[in-house]
């Protein structure tokens, strides 16, 4: 019992192309994608399957318009046009809203917030950037080089053409936070949705045209992982890769990158700790523990799905998180009130129900869920095991869906054991009030990021870097971190009067000989 709107119910219903060079064409298999709503299954467009002939013509594309007009656009006349297409999302929001809930399935309070939070605000962010990206001005050595003889400093120059690779979680805020650094920093971009998302990606496709950034800035080609996704990872004309999704792809990215040994920077997943110590304010750690796994349903590279909690609260704990677990309401993201949706295929909610059997094998206690949820969609009850064992498969293994193992342990150093003996984690999420803890648990652990007393902190902040560390990720996004990851930086030496008499004073003996005769002779 929901409607979809007349606009959304227009474009959903029109000819969904690839853009290539500022136009929408056909690919080039005049093969098509279907994409359901993952709520009840139902057919909701068709897109077109772009392949590594789509990709070429997208990579052209932007190389073409890395050294044409878009080079010779101020970065303050850059920072006005992401500042058009951030005016031009809020006036898309509520379409934009329904879209994301179509097409990933998440609850629409959920995807107003994101795009509100985090899409049109990180937008406007590295906007703010563009005309910032400084070079330094450097004295040189050796001392030759005095009195305004010489000119040497570095420059910040766009790293070229950047090829982004979305993840279907987040589908449209994924695409925004790809495209806001890679366009202020002055590069080109060419943008591949994940093929069981790709229609946001696709209406934001039409909000760039209107904006101003010339044709073939951004290219976006809807296609699948192993066809499109493996060509732009492969392609030598693109020279940085941008990638979120699991670890096991982000490992072949890296592969195809060997190529032209093209930079890359990889968000990927894990299994994040919640550590719940005794002092912990209960009041915030287990709706913070619900929510840091239950968010998304689990679909989450920050999800908290290991819950240790000390054993003198365990109890407590258990019984709040499973409280908090049944009162979810699942259904359609577009029907008021539902604020649980489904997961996103059919292939990933048999890997959690799979993930669910394998827990009761290995002897977990099933507290609450742990089975599907109506007749039509994706949906899998919240599921919470306790009694569980920190080395069973379900403590160490990413399900990615709506099951949490909750362990108990009986000291720090037993949480520290537990917390290190998975790699470390894209999050660690801690809640307890001694100071010394938190010391202890910051001195002896690695993970990308900690949110202490909290579960969104570092995430949410777009001033601070957010990214793994080893299989969780490499290098950062948000903050001037994320931005400048998009630059090149370039020394210059201008000579303005180098005097070389002056170097040859300087040498000291007893090289002073060899070195001048060397020196002249490159005067020759």
């Amino acid at each position: 019992q929901f409607t979809i709107s007349d606009e959304v119910k227009e474009f959903l219903n029109s000819n969904h192309q690839l853009l290539i060079n500022g136009e929408w064409m056909p690919s080039s298999s005049n093969e098509k994608i279907e994409v359901f709503d993952p709520a009840n299954e139902q057919l909701l467009t068709e897109v077109d399957s772009g392949n590594a002939a789509d990709i070429d013509a997208a990579v052209g594309a932007a190389r073409k318009a890395l050294t044409g007009e878009w080079s010779k656009i101020t970065s303050h006349d850059r920072a006005r046009m992401l500042d058009r297409l951030a005016d031009d999302i809020e006036a898309n929001f509520s379409v934009l809203s329904e879209i994301e809930v179509l097409d990933n399935g998440m609850p629409l309070e959920l995807a107003q917030y994101s795009i509100a939070s985090h899409g049109t605000t990180l937008l406007r962010y590295f906007a703010s950037w563009a005309n910032k990206l400084h070079g330094q001005t450097i004295p040189v050595s050796p001392a030759g080089a005095i009195n305004g003889e010489s000119l040497t400093y570095t420059r910040k120059e766009p790293i070229g053409v950047v090829g982004a690779i979305i993840p279907w979680n987040s589908p449209l805020i994924f695409s925004i936070l790809k495209l806001g650094p890679a366009l202020a920093a002055g590069c080109t971009i060419v943008l591949k949705p994940a093929e069981l998302t790709p229609i946001s990606a696709l209406f934001l496709g039409k909000l760039i045209q209107k904006s101003g950034i010339p044709p073939g800035v951004v290219n976006i080609v809807t296609g699948y992982g192993e066809t499109a996704g493996q060509a732009l990872s492969e392609h030598p004309g693109v020279d940085k890769i941008t990638f979120t999704g699991s670890t096991e792809v982000g490992k072949k990215i890296v592969e195809a990158s060997i190529g032209n040994l093209k930079k890359v920077t990889l968000e990927l997943g894990g299994k994040n700790p919640v550590v719940i110590f005794p002092d912990a304010d209960l009041e915030k750690a287990i709706p913070g523990a619900a929510r840091a796994c239950f968010f998304l349903q689990g679909q989450n590279c920050m999800a908290g799905t290991r819950l240790f909690v000390h054993e003198d609260i365990y109890q407590v704990v258990i019984a709040g998180i499973k409280e908090m677990a049944e009162a979810f309401t699942i259904g359609h993201g577009l029907i008021p009130g539902n604020d649980f949706g489904p997961l996103i295929s059919k292939t990933q909610k048999e890997r959690v129900m799979s993930y669910i059997g394998i827990g009761l094998e290995e002897g977990a206690e099933l507290l609450t869920g742990g089975n599907s949820y109506g007749d039509q969609g994706h949906f899998v009850q919240p599921t919470i095991f306790s009694n569980v064992d920190g080395g069973m498969r379900i403590a160490k293994e990413e399900i990615f869906g709506p099951v949490l193992p909750v362990v108990t342990y009986e000291n720090i150093n037993e949480a520290l054991d537990l917390i290190n003996s998975k790699d470390r984690p894209l999050g660690l999420y801690y809640f307890g009030s001694n100071k010394d803890e938190q010391a202890n648990i910051l001195n002896n652990t690695s993970s990308g990021g900690v949110t202490i007393n909290n579960v969104v902190g570092h995430i949410q902040q777009k001033d601070l870097p957010f990214g793994g560390v080893g299989p969780s990720g490499i290098g950062r996004y948000h903050s001037y971190d994320g931005f400048k990851n998009f630059s090149n930086q370039r020394a210059v030496f201008k000579d303005i009067g180098f005097r070389f008499d002056k170097l040859f004073e300087t040498i000291r003996p007893p090289y002073k000989g060899s070195i001048e005769k060397v020196l002249k002779s490159l005067l020759k």
